[in-house]
């Protein structure tokens, strides 16, 4: 089954503050297709430091289309497929607080943490970040961007499929005994601090 790395940026403590979103579309152990959209979140507000973070401004956004608008070139891509995440429980909360900003029925999907993966394929390393572990990794990348930072988690689980030598998501997902996830709106774990911004948050 393909697989879909998937990586948002925010603008500020909402989850539903989308202002990036990154794919990176894997199939049969390569990368196929990477791609990114800026996204015009539902109130132009921008906190300073989620621009410090991800560079991103309301004045990079405000003529960009909002996450509706997008919905239906971007769902094709995620149809059909599993979807997997940096710090997963991130991700997938962003999706669902914007989808039910815009009433979008949720899609079923199901996912895979790529962190979660890392700590059971390379046990003991002092930091499983993404930047940490892709440094580990020796995997390049630009830090903060969503089409990067997909590709950096595509990448993560690349290379755990050949270090446990398996072929797919299903069976590296069997061997490290790894549940998979569904897209729903208690299955992700609430940001601890509403006054931390999220892309912060996520990024620990």
């Amino acid at each position: 089954m393909k697989c879909v790395a998937i990586d948002f940026e925010t603008a500020n403590a909402k989850r539903s503050s989308v202002c990036s979103l990154g794919l990176a579309i894997i199939e049969e152990q390569t990368i196929v297709k990477r791609t990114s959209w800026l996204i015009r979140p539902p109130e132009l507000y921008f906190d300073p430091f989620s621009t410090y973070i991800h560079g991103i401004s309301a004045k990079d956004v405000e003529d960009k289309p909002e996450f509706y608008q997008l919905w239906d070139e971007i769902f094709p891509f995620l149809e059909g497929s599993y979807l997997v995440a940096h710090n997963a429980s991130f991700d997938m909360s962003v999706l669902c607080c914007i989808l039910d900003v815009y009433k979008i029925p949720y899609p079923p999907l199901n996912y895979f943490c790529t962190l979660a993966i890392a700590k059971r394929v390379w046990p003991g390393l002092l930091g499983y970040a993404l930047n940490k572990i892709s440094r580990y990794l020796e995997i390049e990348f630009k830090h903060h961007d969503a089409e990067e930072d997909a590709v950096a988690c595509a990448k993560i689980l690349l290379h755990a499929y050949n270090e446990l030598g398996v072929n797919n998501l299903e069976e590296l997902a069997k061997k490290i005994k790894l549940p998979e996830k569904y897209l729903l709106p208690d299955n992700f774990t609430p940001t601890l601090n509403p006054q931390v911004s999220i892309s912060s948050v996520k990024k620990e």
